[in-house]
C-alpha cells in the first residue's frame, strides 16, 4: 500500500508540474526516453524476481535435505551400540520437533527459544555419536558419525538460506527506477485519470510479489515444512 502510494504521488507529481503540453517534434525523444526507462523497470523487476524465486527454490530444496539427512541418520543410528543407538533416536526425534518448530513460528521470542534448544540438542547428538566412536573406532561407526555430521551441516545451510535475502541496496535501486518511471509517464500523459492509477498498480503488485516470495517468514508464500513433517510422522519412540 505504501508503494503504491510513493508511486502515485511520482506520477501525480509528473503531471502537475509539467507546465504545457509536449509538441509533437518532442513526442518522439520523450517517447523514447519513457520507453527506455520503463523497460529498465521492467528488466530489474525481473531480475528481481528472479533473486527472489531463486532464493525461495534454494529454501525449499535445503527443507527436503535437511529431512533426508535426519531420516538418514536415524537409520545408521543401528550401527552403534544399542544405548547409544536409542539415545540417539530420541535425540534425533527432539531435533526434528525443533526444525519444525523453526519453519513455522513466527514469533521472535520464541525462534530465539527454538535456536538456542537446537544449539543444545546439536550438542548432544554430536557427543553421542562421538563417544562411541572414539570408544571403538570402526568404519562402520564412522558412518553414523558421517551421517551426523551432514545433519548438522544441513542445519548450517538452512539457517543461510534464510539470511539470504535481497539487498536493501537493490530494493532502493529498484524503487528509485519505479519513481521516475511513474514520473515520467504522469509527466507525459494526455490524461491522468488512468496513468495515476494502472501503473503505480502494476508496480506496487509486481513489489508486493517479490518481497513476499523474499521473506521466509511473513506473508503468503513461505517455505513449510512438509518433508520435515512427513519425516517425524515415520520417527516412533
Amino acid at each position: 500500500m505504501i508503494t503504491f502510494v510513493v508511486l502515485w504521488a511520482a506520477a501525480w507529481a509528473g503531471a502537475r508540474f509539467r507546465r504545457k503540453e509536449i509538441k509533437e517534434e518532442d513526442r518522439a525523444d520523450y517517447n523514447l526516453v519513457v520507453g527506455a526507462t520503463l523497460t529498465l523497470l521492467g528488466l530489474i523487476i525481473g531480475f528481481s524476481f528472479s533473486m527472489a524465486l531463486e532464493r525461495y527454490d534454494q529454501r525449499k530444496n535445503y527443507e527436503e535435505g535437511e529431512a533426508n539427512a535426519i531420516g538418514t541418520e536415524y537409520v545408521r543410528a543401528d550401527l552403534l551400540p544399542e544405548a547409544d543407538a536409542a539415545r540417539v533416536r530420541d535425540l534425533l526425534r527432539q531435533y526434528t520437533d525443533l526444525r519444525i518448530r523453526f519453519y513455522e513460528d513466527r514469533d521472535t521470542e520464541e525462534l530465539q527459544k527454538v535456536n538456542e534448544e537446537t544449539n543444545a540438542v546439536q550438542g548432544e547428538l554430536w557427543t553421542a555419536v562421538s563417544r562411541p566412536a572414539m570408544a571403538q573406532p570402526s568404519p562402520v561407526i564412522a558412518l553414523a558419525v558421517g551421517g551426523m555430521n551432514d545433519v548438522l551441516n544441513s542445519q548450517g545451510y538452512t539457517q543461510a538460506a534464510w539470511w539470504n535475502r535481497i539487498p536493501t541496496a537493490a530494493w532502493a535501486l529498484l524503487l528509485t527506477i519505479a519513481i521516475f518511471s511513474n514520473g515520467l509517464v504522469g509527466y507525459g500523459a494526455r490524461r491522468i485519470d488512468s496513468v495515476l492509477v494502472i501503473l503505480p498498480l502494476m508496480v506496487a503488485i509486481s513489489f508486493f510479489l517479490i518481497s513476499d516470495i523474499d521473506s521466509p517468514r511473513r506473508g503468503v508464500i513461505r517455505v513449510h515444512a512438509q518433508n520435515m513433517t512427513s519425516l517425524r510422522a515415520g520417527l516412533h519412540p
